[in-house]
């Protein structure tokens, strides 16, 4: 009985050695220089245990020409791999932050569109790591030299693979939160 279910497990590593599973390619964050200044106003308020607001962002730094913003946050540090926390684009360059509780919705008047995190929704998803462990949350700003033409509820790898030979300045900041 042994001897089989050390073939039946023999069996399945060759299988895996010479069929190896196919891998959806993922687009990769570009490497493009930060030159924009980031900085997140952050509180417990922003994750799971508090209100689970957006928190205020503020930046400069924006280059000249800059026709739309983008911003992706993400937790590199989450058990499952890579999450989203908050996909948001179309973002007006001439504003110089984002306030506080930015509403829940895929257009929001006057702010840009908002995408879906890795919970599923759309809009920000605040910081909820497991207890006893703290994560680090990357905040990604994207200048672009043109508006991105997706609709509200892209998902970080749409809103990356669209804005491909776009980006013109990158700036990132990064927020830890443990429980």
């Amino acid at each position: 009985m042994s001897a089989l279910i050390v073939l039946i497990i023999i069996a399945a590593i060759i299988i895996f050695i010479l069929y190896p599973r196919e891998r959806k390619e993922v687009p990769q964050v570009p490497q493009i220089t930060p030159q924009i200044s980031i900085s997140i106003d952050f509180s417990i308020k922003n994750t799971c245990d508090g209100q689970d607001v957006s928190p205020r962002i503020s930046w400069s730094g924006i280059p000249d020409g800059t026709k739309s913003l983008a911003i992706i946050v993400e937790d590199p540090d989450a058990p499952g791999g890579l999450f989203v926390h908050w996909v948001i684009y179309n973002i007006d360059p001439s504003l110089k932050g984002l306030p506080e509780g930015i509403p829940k919705e895929g257009r929001v008047e006057g702010i840009g569109l908002q995408g879906i995190n890795s919970f599923g929704r759309i809009g920000y998803g605040g910081p909820c790591p497991p207890r006893g462990s703290t994560h680090r949350y990357i905040f990604r700003i994207y200048a672009l030299k043109e508006a991105i033409l997706l609709g509200p509820g892209a998902s970080r790898d749409d809103l990356l693979k669209a804005m491909e030979n776009k980006i013109i300045a990158v700036g990132e900041t990064t927020v830890k939160y443990g429980r």
